[in-house]
C-alpha cells in the first residue's frame, strides 16, 4: 500500500495566506480574460464537467498542473454546476527537494493536496528504450488507480494550447500520422472513468505570465531521467523532439503570424472527402472503398 501525506489549508502561514490571495485575485482581475475565461471555455465548449463529477485534479509540481488546480478551485467557487475536487499528487521518486516544493508551494496557493508514494523512477531506470513513454504510461495509470479509489470518475491533466499543437505537429514530422491530444477521453483499462484537459485553450505565454507576476517558482521538469542526463548540449542542441517542435514553431510564425491558431483549426476541419486514408476504431479505411 502506497504512503500518503495529506497537505491541510490549516497549515498556512500569514505570509503563505497574502501570496495565495494575490494569485487569486490574479485569476480574477488581471489575468481572467487570458486564463479563466479559457478554462471555463473549454470545460463548457468539450462538456468537461457534468453535476455529481468527483474530479482528481492532477498535480505534477509544475506551472501548468498548478495553475490548473487554482482554476478547478475558482470555477467551483461560481457554483454553476455542482462537483468535487480531490486534488492528487502522485510522488514516482521525486528528489527531496522536488518534494518539499512542491508541499511548500500547495500549502502558500491553498491546494489541500493528497500525496501518494510510488517506485516508478526506480523501475524505469533499468530501461533503455523509450524510459520517458514508460515513465509517462506508469504514471497515467497509477494516477487511474488512486482517483478510482478515491472515488473518483475523470482525472484532470495540465495540458495547454501549445501542448496540443506541438503534439499535432510532432505526429505529422516524427510518426507520419495526423494525431490530436484529445480535449478528453475514456479510459480503456478503468472502467468508468474519464481523462479530460480543461486547460486546452490556454497558452503558455499567460500561464508564465501568471506564475512571474506572482513571483512563484515551479519545478521545472519532475522527471527523473532528466535529472541524470544532459537534454541540451553546449551548442543549443537538444534531443527533446518537443522542444525543438517548439522551437519549429516559434521559427514558422516568423513568416506564418497565425501558425498556431492554424495548427489547432486543423484538428477541427478535418475533410474526410480529401484524405486517403484514416482509422476509426482501429479500423483503416481508404477513400477507394466508396470511391
Amino acid at each position: 500500500m502506497e504512503k500518503v501525506t495529506e497537505i491541510t489549508l490549516e497549515e498556512q502561514t500569514a505570509e503563505q495566506d497574502e501570496r495565495r490571495q494575490k494569485a487569486e485575485v490574479s485569476i480574477r482581475k488581471k489575468f481572467h480574460e487570458e486564463l479563466f475565461s479559457p478554462f471555463a471555455q473549454a470545460c463548457k465548449k468539450y462538456r468537461l464537467i457534468s453535476d455529481g463529477d468527483r474530479i482528481a485534479v492532477c498535480i505534477s509540481g509544475g506551472k501548468d498542473s498548478m495553475l490548473m488546480a487554482k482554476l478547478f478551485q475558482e470555477i467551483q467557487r461560481h457554483r454553476k454546476v455542482r462537483f468535487e475536487l480531490v486534488f492528487l499528487v502522485m510522488d514516482p521518486g521525486y528528489h527531496p527537494e522536488n518534494r518539499k516544493l512542491i508541499e511548500s508551494n500547495a500549502r502558500m496557493l491553498g491546494i489541500p493536496v493528497t500525496i501518494f508514494e510510488s517506485s516508478i523512477f526506480d523501475t524505469v531506470d533499468t530501461v533503455e528504450k523509450n524510459p520517458c513513454y514508460l515513465c509517462a504510461r506508469m504514471r497515467r495509470g497509477y494516477l487511474y488507480s488512486q482517483a478510482k479509489a478515491l472515488g473518483c470518475n475523470k482525472i484532470a491533466l495540465g495540458h495547454h494550447f501549445d501542448d496540443v499543437i506541438e503534439t499535432v505537429f510532432m505526429g505529422m514530422l516524427h510518426s507520419g500520422q495526423f494525431r490530436s491530444m484529445m480535449p478528453k477521453l475514456r479510459s480503456a483499462n478503468f472502467e468508468g472513468m474519464e481523462l479530460i484537459r480543461p486547460m486546452y485553450l490556454i497558452r503558455e505565454k499567460d500561464i508564465c505570465a501568471w506564475r512571474d507576476y506572482n513571483d512563484l517558482f515551479f519545478l521545472q521538469c519532475a522527471c527523473h531521467f532528466t535529472e541524470t542526463c544532459a537534454t541540451v548540449r553546449e551548442d543549443g542542441t537538444t534531443d527533446s523532439k518537443r522542444l525543438e517542435t517548439k522551437k519549429l514553431i516559434a521559427s514558422l510564425k516568423k513568416d506564418i503570424p497565425y501558425i498556431e491558431s492554424n495548427l489547432f483549426k486543423s484538428m477541427e476541419n478535418v475533410d474526410l472527402d480529401a484524405v486517403i486514408g484514416y482509422k476509426k476504431r482501429g479500423v483503416r479505411h481508404s477513400f477507394l472503398d466508396d470511391y
